[in-house]
């Protein structure tokens, strides 16, 4: 098993998501020495890849920042991000996350956590009445996205993990 490692990530959210993968992979990344590390925006990126050049790297990234870190990883595309451990959420992990557990897993999750009814009424909304259900379920989840990250994925039928959230734990 590899000791020492950092795993950036955007945010705390996704920090929370691949600590709590982890855990149900019965992995514990603290004795591994593996360290999760939430950027604060891809403008740190430069930074904490100095700060952690000893230790074995990977992340997570929304694809829709991939030139910030094709160019601050001296990477030419996806492909070769993939190769040193970076790997792209096609929006953000918590699409991903509302995707693998699907329609009918998010509903059961907002009722058991009493906010379907809430969830029900943001669809009624002007706003979002007319958007895909995949697209309400992300509006709906974004200022709840914190709460959410470790119940979506206490969710998640562990065959069904996100491909991203799955590669970067493998490489560390």
């Amino acid at each position: 098993m590899r000791t020492g490692g950092v795993v950036l990530v955007e945010g705390t959210s996704d920090r929370l998501a691949v600590e709590t993968l982890a855990r149900r992979r019965g992995r514990d990344l603290e004795a591994e020495g593996v360290t999760v590390v939430p950027m604060g925006g891809y403008g740190n990126l430069p930074r904490l890849l100095q700060q952690y050049d000893d230790v074995t790297r990977a992340g997570l990234y929304d694809a829709g920042e991939e030139r910030h870190f094709l160019r601050a990883l001296g990477c030419e595309n996806r492909d070769s991000l993939e190769r040193i451990g970076f790997y792209a959420c096609t929006r953000d992990l918590e699409d991903e996350l509302t995707r693998a557990v699907g329609p009918d897993g998010m509903e059961r999750v907002l009722d058991e956590q009493g906010e379907l009814r809430a969830f029900r009424t943001y669809q009624k909304q002007l706003a979002h009445r007319e958007r895909p259900l995949q697209e309400q379920l992300h509006g709906f989840m974004w200022n709840r996205k914190q709460r959410y990250a470790v119940l979506l994925v206490e969710a998640l039928d562990l065959e069904r993990i996100p491909r991203p959230l799955d590669r970067v734990l493998a490489h560390v």
